[in-house]
């Protein structure tokens, strides 16, 4: 089959089409046809090499986290796919590889694609759906009236979880670039902090929940906007014990974790602020509670632009600059 092939780690290096083999298929798996995948600032810190201690690749590898696309065929123990459904999912770690025209996946990382959705917006939602659901709703369990500020708000991530906070009830507050106030005032965003113009840890204060996917000094001014007792979650860094330890890292890899992370642990704490890192998971059960938001109307999907199959790396190029509002989609047809 054609797909977009990583050969080694190479910074802002480009995929290459060629041939892989077909996946195999085992007992608990759905084989899907792919009609739709989108990009993530994942896809390429993993080929530059990134993730490499926590995230070990067989190379080649085929990079993607996203996809929307028909069952072609099911494992002997599939029980709640047949071929013909239509379904989205976030493959699990270790069985990524949406750039392609075939994927295998375990059903339970998969879900009934909502019915009000085309395939190429069905396939914006998983990843930055489960990490706004996996961040707000387990981490962070935000509540009715309680304040959140989510950095990004015109990105994938901050478009989904702008919606999703308020359907929880939140007063919500982000911050973004100028041309991008409108996109998330519609959202839903209660205070818009415009970065280029104001520091939101002058303006803000007293905050339930912070949710951060910037870099290290965005991270750290965080700490300043939230009440003791406040919890700052990263999505971005630095990953703390707790997340190396729910992986299974070893001992030493653990204390490398710890390192990375002191530093904002010690600031959260003078604070009285939790600290803690999410790295989404995939959760086919929590995208049927999120398809359900999405065909009830609650959260709508965010696409900035369509990509064909063949331009990917053109597409990957135009996610680096950090221009996109919410999803870049690549389609297979």
């Amino acid at each position: 089959m054609k797909a977009f092939i990583l050969d080694r780690y190479r910074k802002k290096g480009a995929l290459r089409l060629g041939d892989m083999p077909e996946p195999e298929i085992r007992d608990h798996d759905v084989l899907v046809e792919i009609r739709a995948a989108a990009l993530n600032m994942l896809d390429a810190k993993i080929r530059d090499g990134e993730f490499k201690l926590i995230l070990p690749n067989r190379f080649p590898l085929i990079l993607g986290h996203d996809v929307a696309g028909v069952v072609v065929r099911v494992g002997s123990a599939v029980m709640g796919f047949k071929p013909g459904d239509e379904v989205y999912a976030r493959p699990r770690d270790g069985r990524v590889g949406t750039f392609a025209r075939l994927i295998a996946m375990d059903e339970t990382d998969v879900a009934l694609k909502p019915g009000n959705l085309s395939m190429e917006e069905a396939a914006s939602i998983p990843l930055v759906g489960l990490t706004a659901w996996q961040v707000l709703i387990e981490r962070a369990n935000l509540k009715k009236g309680q304040k959140v500020l989510i950095h990004a708000g015109s990105g994938g991530v901050g478009t989904f979880a702008i919606q999703l906070a308020k359907h929880l009830g939140a007063v919500v507050a982000t911050t973004t670039s100028t041309s991008n106030v409108d996109l998330v005032k519609r959202l839903g965003a209660d205070i818009v902090i415009d970065y280029k113009q104001d520091d939101f840890s002058k303006a803000l204060s007293g905050y339930d929940v912070v949710l951060n996917s910037l870099d290290q000094t965005t991270l750290e001014k965080s700490v300043r906007v939230l009440r003791p007792g406040g919890k700052l979650i990263s999505i971005s860094g630095p990953p703390d014990v707790a997340f190396a330890k729910s992986i299974g890292l070893n001992a030493l890899l653990q204390q490398v974790m710890r390192l990375l992370s002191m530093g904002i642990r010690s600031r959260a704490r003078r604070r009285g602020v939790d600290y803690s890192f999410v790295f989404m998971r995939a959760n086919g059960e929590q995208l049927e509670k999120i398809g359900a938001l999405i065909e009830s109307g609650v959260i709508k999907p965010v696409v900035d632009c369509v990509f064909p199959f063949s331009a990917l790396n053109e597409a990957i190029d135009y996610l680096e600059t950090g221009r996109a509002r919410g999803k870049i989609v690549i389609s297979m047809t």
